[in-house]
């Protein structure tokens, strides 16, 4: 699906950027890692909703790991 019509971003592509060794922790760093900067602002939204989406994925797969001290 497209996320931003501005820069033609996928959320694919929002995907592949949070999956990447230098992890962005903002939409800001979300761009930068795709190689451009936000246009109109409209997509910001969806790529933080991505960005949680995938925190709580890897949270939900560390709860049946080993507990923490």
């Amino acid at each position: 699906m497209i996320v931003c019509s501005c820069n033609v971003l996928s959320d694919h592509d929002v995907r592949a950027a949070i999956g990447a060794e230098e992890t962005p922790r903002t939409t800001g760093q979300v761009y930068g890692c795709l190689g451009c900067s936000p246009q109109c602002g409209r997509c910001a939204r969806t790529i933080r909703r991505i960005m949680d989406d995938a925190v709580a994925a890897a949270r939900g797969c560390c709860a049946g790991g080993r507990q923490r001290d």
